[in-house]
């Protein structure tokens, strides 16, 4: 009952606090466009290239329907028929609910431009199928991770965004969002005991040191953290000098903090349980047995993050197996500034789990080596044909 009250109360905080600087930072200019839902009613006209380069070129000529604002229930034509092919056009049908973008040209005429289809309802599906299968599965615990995930949006949204909009420096607000994200993510889930406390300070010292090696190779290699195309986007919406580069290192340590969540509780824990099986085991003899069940998982988290990072880079590896220029070889592909940043991406999370994993067990196997018991407190010998079983697992 105390952690569903701590959760209430935490969402209310973030909610009271954050606030004022939601709204500071959305005092950006307002475009003229705006956009609004639709549907097809009619193809009107569609023309199509079988050039391959060109990935099966659409252009369309649809009627539509407005769904929303001031546009609902009116009728409009968007005309996308030009000489101009477009790379990756969608293909409309009738019934698809799309939404369109409206501005006014020099003119003083409507224009309408279909951007994309309306994806939301199947995000909204699997975003409950997800609720439900964590609830089922992890009944309480699942709820707890739950609320601390929609805290970790709130800071991330409310705050750290925020401020970096406002011309914080990137760097220290995302080492301190990062830090008070695992606070909340730790207490919400594990609860308020000595575990989540080693835990934070184990991601303390790890989020520390993947912080200053970030900085010291994205300035030693000349990373400028403008080469990801959003950042042209950023160019032209804010209003205040961002540093590109302080934000690079922020999305690194935020995508570190992740792996490093799962291996710290992990290890705190295997820790614990080792402690409770034989309490008579010394700090040094449990630090040894808790690194041999760490390194099995170091080895598949590693994995596990360079195929996030693959998976979500998988265009760009494609320019490994291209002859063209400036991509002639493998030292000119991971020259790239684009490329190298992913790199460098694998290797601080990697870094970062490899550090956190000896300084969890360290500090839980510290902090948990309390006093045996009592001679005459000693379990039970095991029995003379040396069945460690108990009786209900031996089939006895």
């Amino acid at each position: 009952m105390r952690k569903l009250i701590f959760s209430f109360l935490t969402l209310l905080i973030l909610a009271g606090i954050q606030w004022p600087l939601s709204v500071q930072a959305q005092t950006q200019p307002v475009s003229p466009e705006t956009a609004f839902e639709a549907r097809v009613i009619e193809v009107l006209e569609q023309r199509q290239s079988n050039d391959l380069r060109s990935n099966y070129a659409v252009q369309q000529r649809l009627k539509l329907t407005g769904l929303s604002g001031d546009m609902k229930n009116r009728e409009f034509e968007f005309n996308g028929m030009t000489e101009v092919e477009v790379f990756g056009a969608r293909e409309y049908k009738k019934g698809d609910r799309v939404l369109v973008q409206h501005s006014i040209d020099p003119d003083g005429q409507d224009v309408y431009y279909v951007v994309d289809f309306v994806r939301r309802p199947y995000l909204y599906l699997l975003a409950i199928i997800f609720v439900l299968i964590v609830i089922i599965t992890s009944k309480m615990k699942g709820f707890r991770a739950l609320i601390s995930l929609i805290i970790s949006f709130a800071i991330i949204m409310q705050a750290i965004v925020p401020l970096i909009l406002l011309g914080w420096p990137p760097l220290p607000v995302g080492i301190a969002g990062s830090i008070v994200i695992f606070i909340f993510m730790v207490y919400l889930t594990e609860g308020f005991n000595k575990k989540s406390h080693l835990s934070i300070a184990a991601i303390a010292i790890s989020l520390t040191v993947v912080g200053l090696l970030s900085i010291i190779i994205t300035y030693a290699a000349r990373f400028n953290g403008t080469e990801q195309e959003e950042t042209m986007f950023l160019l032209g919406i804010t209003q205040q000098a961002l540093n590109f580069k302080g934000l690079l290192l922020t999305g690194i340590l935020i995508g570190t903090l992740g792996v490093l969540d799962d291996i710290i509780i992990g290890q705190v824990q295997a820790v614990i349980q080792i402690k409770k099986a034989n309490p008579f085991l010394n700090a040094r003899k449990i630090f040894s047995m808790a690194m041999e069940i760490g390194n099995s998982h170091m080895g598949s988290m590693v994995n596990t993050l360079f195929l996030a990072y693959a998976g979500a880079s998988l265009p760009l590896i494609l320019l490994f197996s291209i002859k063209q220029p400036p991509f002639m070889n493998f030292s000119q592909v991971i020259n790239n500034e684009m490329i190298a940043v992913e790199i460098v991406r694998t290797l601080l999370g990697s870094i970062g789990i490899a550090l956190a994993m000896p300084i969890a067990t360290y500090l839980a196997a510290k902090y948990y080596n309390e006093p045996a018991p009592a001679k005459n407190q000693r379990p039970n010998p095991s029995p003379p044909d040396g069945n460690m079983l108990p009786a209900d697992f031996s089939g006895a």
